[in-house]
C-alpha cells in the first residue's frame, strides 16, 4: 500500500475495511499526524515553525500567509489541504482521512471540527470506515464550535454560524445556521 493507491481509494469513497491493508496504511500515517499534532501542541512555537510542522504534516508546502493558534489536530495530515491566508483558530479539530480542501482567505474559528468519516450503520460492520470529502470554499468564515460533515461542500464567501452542523452543501453567498444546519439567508 502506498500513498496514491490510498487517495485513489478513498476519493472513490471505497470504504476502509477495520483490519485491511488499507486501514493499517491509514493507522501508520495517522501515527505520524498524532507525533507532529503533539510537536504543535505540545510548546510555543512562531508562526514560520507553525507553517514548518504543518507542511511536514499535510506533505505539502504551506503559504507563510495561513496562521494558525494550537492547540490543533489532524488525524491524518496528508489529505489535508489549505491555500493562502487561511486562519484556523485555536481547538480546530480535522479528521481529513476522506479529504479536506480550506480555500483561500478562509477563517476556522475555535473548537470547530471538520470529519470526513463515518461509521457503517450495520453494528457487525460498524468498525468500518466510509470516506467523503469536504470542501471549504473561498473566503468562508466558519463559526466556533460547528461541525462539517462527510461530503459537505461550504460554497465560497458563506458563513456558518457559531454551533452549527452542517450535514448538506451550503451554497455560495450563504449565511446558515442551527442543527441540522437551514439557510438563514443569501450574503
Amino acid at each position: 500500500m502506498d500513498y496514491i493507491a490510498f487517495l485513489e481509494h478513498v476519493q472513490a469513497g471505497k470504504m476502509l475495511e477495520s483490519g485491511s491493508e488499507i486501514f493499517t496504511y491509514m493507522s501508520k500515517i495517522s501515527t505520524k499526524a498524532q507525533r507532529i499534532c503533539a510537536e504543535i501542541n505540545g510548546k510555543y512555537h512562531e508562526q514560520n515553525e507553525l507553517i514548518s510542522l504543518l507542511s511536514e504534516l499535510t506533505g505539502q508546502e504551506i503559504d507563510q500567509s495561513v496562521s494558525i493558534f494550537p492547540p490543533f489536530s489532524s488525524d491524518f495530515g496528508r489529505n489535508l489541504h489549505i491555500d493562502k491566508n487561511v486562519f484556523i483558530n485555536a481547538g480546530v479539530r480535522i479528521q481529513d482521512t476522506g479529504g479536506v480542501w480550506i480555500d483561500e482567505g478562509a477563517l476556522i474559528g475555535h473548537n470547530v471540527v471538520l470529519a470526513t468519516l463515518n461509521h457503517d450503520l450495520e453494528p457487525s460492520r460498524r468498525q468500518n470506515l466510509i470516506p467523503a470529502p469536504i470542501h471549504i470554499g473561498k473566503n468562508v468564515w466558519i463559526g466556533s464550535n460547528a461541525t462539517v460533515l462527510q461530503g459537505v461542500t461550504v460554497g465560497e464567501n458563506s458563513v456558518v454560524a457559531a454551533g452549527a452542523v452542517v450535514t448538506k452543501d451550503v451554497p455560495a453567498n450563504s449565511i446558515v445556521g442551527g442543527v441540522p444546519a437551514k439557510l438563514i439567508k443569501k450574503i
